[in-house]
C-alpha cells in the first residue's frame, strides 16, 4: 500500500494511502451518508418462489439478480468478511498480496493464491479480468457517500455497468453496526448465520466488548494514542472519525485528542515532536506500507524514547478491520489485554 500523505491527494487517495488512521467516519460525514442503523436491515434471502435476489445496501440502492449471485467480486477485506460466513468470491481488488507475496493482513484468510486478483494497490482494477469472471456481484466498502472503495473513478463507469453493484460503510458507523451490514449481506448470499461457527463468533465478539468495557473501567488513568508512522511524519487520530476507535471510545477507553488539520482527521507531527501528547499505550497502525514499533525503534530516536514504548505498551491496530464477529472478536481481546496489563508511564 502506497505510504504517500501528499496533500494534493483525493480524499479517497489519502485516506488509502497507508497511514490514514481510519479516516472514514469523518469523510462519510462530509458526504452526509446514512449509517447502518438509520438504513434498517435491508438484506433479503432469495425469495423461495422466485429464486430472485435483491438486497439494499448503504447507498440505498437497491442491487438484484434473478438468482443468488455465485461470481462474486469483492474489496478484499469485504471478501475476507464474507469468507467467514461462508461465502466465497471469484477475484478480490484492493490489498491482497504483500510485496513478498504473502497474504497482506486484509486478506483475513482468504487462499490468496486462489483468487483472481484484480488490483493489488490504490488505483488498480484490471476491468478485462474481471469482465472474464463474468461477474453477478460486485461487493466494496464505502467512505464517502457513493464512493466505492477501490474501484478506480476513471474506470467506474465500465466496471458498474458489468454486475450490480453493493456498497456498505466503513465509516460514519460503529463497529457493531459494520458488522450486522455484512452478516446481513452474507444471509442474503446464502450464509447461515444460525452456524455454530457464526454464533459462537458472535459469542465470542460481545464476551470480548464486555471485557473491554471492563478493563477501561477498571485502569480509568491509562490514556491510549492511536498513530501511525511514516518516514518524515507521524500521525495521530482523531478517536471520534473511526468505527473501531468510537466504539472503544464508547466502551469507556480514553484517548489522547489530538488538534486535527483542517480536514479533521488527524495531526501530523515531525518526529522532532513525536512526544507532544502523553500517552501510556500507543495503538500503531499495522497496515503494509507503515512503519512498525521494531521498525521505528531503529530509525526513529525520538519514538524510542516515549515512555509508552519503553514500558512496552505499544499494541498493533488494525486499522481497516475485517468486520466479520470471528476477525473483530480477537481484536477486542487484545486491546483488553492490553489494557489489563498496562501501567501508569505518562
Amino acid at each position: 500500500m502506497p505510504n504517500a500523505r501528499a496533500s494534493h491527494l483525493t480524499r479517497r487517495g489519502l485516506l488509502a494511502a497507508g497511514g490514514a488512521l481510519g479516516l472514514g467516519a469523518a469523510l462519510a460525514a462530509c458526504g452526509g451518508g446514512d449509517d447502518a442503523e438509520s438504513t434498517g436491515k435491508s438484506g433479503e434471502k432469495a425469495a423461495e418462489d422466485t429464486g430472485a435476489w435483491s438486497f439494499k445496501d448503504d447507498r440505498g440502492r437497491t442491487a438484484e439478480q434473478k438468482s443468488v449471485p455465485k461470481n462474486i467480486v469483492a474489496f478484499t477485506g469485504t471478501a475476507a468478511a464474507l469468507y467467514d460466513y461462508g461465502v466465497e468470491v471469484k477475484g478480490v481488488f484492493g490489498p491482497t498480496k504483500t510485496p513478498e507475496g504473502k497474504p497482506d493482513v486484509q486478506a483475513g484468510d482468504l487462499n490468496v493464491d486462489k483468487l483472481e486478483i484484480l488490483g493489488n494497490v490504490w488505483g488498480e482494477f484490471n476491468v478485462e479480468k474481471y469482465a472474464a469472471l463474468a461477474p453477478e456481484l460486485l461487493v466494496t466498502d464505502m467512505w464517502t457517500q457513493d464512493s466505492l472503495w477501490y474501484v478506480p473513478d476513471e474506470s467506474k463507469d465500465k466496471i458498474l455497468g458489468l454486475a450490480p453493484s453493493v456498497a456498505l460503510w466503513a465509516a460514519g458507523t460503529t463497529m457493531p453496526k459494520a458488522l450486522a451490514r455484512r452478516a446481513e449481506l452474507a444471509e442474503s448470499l446464502g450464509a447461515d448465520l444460525k452456524d455454530k461457527k457464526v454464533a459462537d463468533a458472535k459469542a465470542r465478539f460481545e464476551a470480548a466488548a464486555e471485557r473491554l468495557r471492563r478493563a477501561a473501567k477498571s485502569k480509568p488513568e491509562i490514556t491510549v494514542l492511536i498513530g501511525s508512522g511514516s518516514q518524515d511524519l507521524f500521525y495521530v487520530s482523531v478517536p471520534k472519525m473511526s468505527a473501531d476507535t468510537l466504539y472503544f471510545q464508547e466502551l469507556g477507553l480514553k484517548f489522547v485528542e489530538p488538534k486535527p488539520n483542517e480536514q479533521g482527521f488527524f495531526e501530523e507531527l515531525s518526529w522532532e515532536n513525536v512526544a507532544t501528547y502523553k500517552a501510556d499505550v500507543i495503538m500503531l497502525d499495522n497496515r503494509t506500507g507503515t512503519l512498525q514499533d521494531a521498525d521505528l525503534k531503529k530509525g526513529k530516536p525520538t519514538w524510542a524514547g516515549l515512555p509508552a514504548v519503553k514500558a512496552g505498551q505499544v499494541v498493533p491496530r488494525v486499522t481497516e478491520p475485517v468486520y466479520s464477529y470471528a476477525k473483530c472478536a480477537p481484536i477486542l481481546e487484545d486491546l483488553a489485554e492490553a489494557i489489563e496489563n498496562a501501567k501508569k508511564v505518562s
